[in-house]
């Protein structure tokens, strides 16, 4: 077991389930929600945060990042239950890069963002949890338009 994992990890899944807790409070109608104008509906910013772990999970196993997946089945915007089973899927695999990793690895390899910005693989996890966060400060507007509750932990943690 790496540094990571002996570390970080359990922590980080605290911030991973978030996304559950705010899954579990949604219906398909509520993910079609968009608060206007140009911005994405709820569904397709849910989207979005899975295909940003996507590229998260492929810098772990090639040191290097990319934004450019998109997920292939667009309907997954309006499936509270098809999102949850890829969150699951992509939270299995972001854990399975982030073991495989080795302790030398993990002292001395690089994951390349672009642009000469270099980061070891703690801190990529670091900022994976910061787009996370982001996320959820976009979700609670969605919410709070929706007048849905948040939990006691989501209103500590994001507000």
């Amino acid at each position: 077991m790496n540094r990571i994992v002996s570390e970080q990890y359990g922590l980080f899944r605290l911030y991973q389930r978030l996304r559950d807790e705010l899954l579990a409070n949604l219906s398909e109608t509520d993910l079609a929600f968009t608060p206007g104008r140009s911005n994405p509906t709820l569904g397709e910013l849910c989207l979005e945060i899975g295909e940003t772990e996507r590229a998260y999970v492929d810098s772990f196993v090639n040191f290097s990042q990319s934004f450019d997946y998109r997920h292939a089945d667009r309907s997954l915007e309006s499936s509270v239950a098809g999102l949850r089973a890829w969150y699951e899927q992509l939270d299995a695999e972001l854990y399975a890069a982030v073991a495989a990793l080795s302790d030398e690895d993990v002292a001395s390899r690089r994951i390349d963002r672009g642009h000469g910005f270099m980061v070891p693989a703690d801190v990529q996890l670091h900022i994976y949890q910061e787009a996370l966060i982001i996320f959820y400060g976009k979700a609670t507007v969605y919410l709070k338009l929706l007048d849905k509750p948040t939990s006691e932990q989501w209103q500590h943690w994001i507000g």
